[in-house]
């Protein structure tokens, strides 16, 4: 999952520095608003790229690895049902 979403995040990125090269490299020859306008959704897409390659999938166990603690993973593991209570 982690290839497809890194694929993904490229794909954006390049629409991005495409939308920005084809604004002003060609399209302000014809309209500067347009070139403009196509600069604007260039400026969204990076936030919005980040979301997608940050995202935890549910194939992702993120929340099960130890936190490096031990007596903090004892606690959560505790209450997670994984041990009995202690005495």
């Amino acid at each position: 999952m982690y290839a497809r979403r890194r694929h993904i995040y490229f794909a954006m990125m390049g629409t991005c520095i495409g939308l920005f090269v084809l604004a002003w490299g060609v399209v302000r020859l014809w309209s500067v608003p347009a070139a403009v306008a196509m600069c604007v959704v260039a400026m969204l897409i990076p936030p919005v790229a980040a979301m997608v390659a940050n995202r935890r999938g549910p194939e992702d166990r993120w929340w099960d690895d130890p936190s490096g603690d031990p007596q903090s993973d004892e606690w959560w593991d505790e209450l997670d049902g994984k041990k009995p209570p202690r005495s």
